[in-house]
């Protein structure tokens, strides 16, 4: 078979969804991959060792809002699309300092679509016809759905927290530059991803984790809010299906046809943990003199704002392209779970001095 040249320039590669689809892509593809990140806090080069492939890889630190920079990226490497995950990206985070969440987010993907334009406007005839700009972003821009319902990629907007409000903006900003340049571009949203490579601040992860130190494991409110759970490697196919194929100016919503309670995640978690590692043998909880990791579930304050349900309605992506979940909830968990098991030193590694897994997001006095 002869190989590709192709090229495919990936924003926010060294975080979670990124880096899970940077794999995806070299697994599945003969595509050579160029990731582009800033490395924050979320970011991690130890999220994208021992690649696949790892000859058709290359990593910039960079950052999106940098126009100058990503169009010389892009005028090097000749990406045939770009796939944007660059985001700041967590709720509570963004209740404490919005102001990174408008810088990246907003400014940051204005920047990435100018350059963008630049570049395709610039393209000869048949790379202009073939390039495309994938824009990944979040169900949490629809806002908060009450009992019944489901999200529609017809659904208005309705964001709740800084980081949906400026994920919010992104999109728009997506679809304005279609609209008006005619800018090649496909918009993605998707329910809660959860798997391998996931930083330790946000729910799985942190129960995780938090469980296997015996360290309390904190439940927001009452613990009902619900959410609709994707598994972040059906995310990546679903994402590569609707770069492959999707109708350009269109959105796609990708579900995980999973909806669970926040206090049915953490009780899922723990029993997860008592399989594959039970806490009998566990030496942090025995210094508590506990038993069992649910003894660990402790209800705290909720968050300012909290939405009480997510749920997605993927039908669209489902019909148009023929993508479905390959995972249901309790085999992706069961996979999440032994991936942190078998990978401590990552988790170590990727938590910085700054973050030791404390309560975020009760906003600043």
């Amino acid at each position: 078979m002869t190989r590709s040249l192709r090229r495919l320039l990936v924003t926010g590669g060294a975080g979670f969804i990124g880096s899970n689809f940077v794999r995806h892509v070299l697994e599945k593809t003969e595509d050579r991959v160029v990731v582009i990140d800033k490395l924050t806090y979320a970011g991690n080069l130890e999220s994208l060792k021992s690649l696949p492939r790892e000859r058709d890889f290359v990593f910039v630190k960079g950052d999106i809002g940098d126009q100058k920079g990503v169009l010389g990226l892009l005028e090097t490497h000749r990406p045939w699309a770009i796939v944007n995950f660059a985001a700041e990206t967590h709720v509570d985070r963004s209740i404490d300092d919005p102001r990174p969440f408008v810088e990246t987010n907003v400014v940051g993907t204005q920047q990435l679509l100018e350059a963008a334009r630049r570049y395709w406007s610039g393209a000869d005839k048949q790379a202009k016809e073939g390039f495309r700009l994938l824009h990944v972003s979040t169900d949490e821009v629809y806002g908060s759905l009450g009992e019944s319902g489901l999200f529609s990629e017809t659904t208005p907007y309705q964001p709740n927290s800084p980081y949906a409000a400026s994920k919010a903006a992104a999109d728009h900003l997506v679809r304005a530059y279609h609209a008006t340049y005619g800018l090649p571009v496909l918009l993605t949203n998707c329910s809660n991803n959860y798997g391998p490579y996931q930083f330790p601040e946000k729910l799985v992860p942190l129960v995780i984790l938090n469980a296997l130190e015996g360290r309390d494991l904190p439940i927001y409110g009452d613990g009902q809010n619900v959410r609709d759970w994707l598994f972040v490697e059906d995310h990546c196919e679903g994402i590569a299906l609707v770069l492959r194929a999707g109708r350009l100016g269109e959105r796609y919503n990708i579900g995980g046809r999973n909806e669970r309670t926040n206090r049915e995640v953490v009780d899922r978690i723990c029993g997860v943990l008592e399989r594959l590692r039970p806490a009998r043998g566990n030496a942090a909880l025995k210094a508590r003199g506990l038993e069992r990791y649910e003894a660990l579930q402790t209800f705290v304050k909720d968050r300012p704002g909290h939405d009480r349900r997510y749920a997605i309605d993927a039908s669209k992506i489902q019909k148009e392209l023929g993508w479905t979940p390959a995972h249901d909830f309790e085999s992706g968990l069961e996979a999440t779970v032994a991936w942190y098991l078998g990978h401590p030193s990552w988790a170590e590694h990727v938590q910085s001095g700054s973050y030791r897994r404390e309560r975020l997001g009760l906003g600043r006095p």
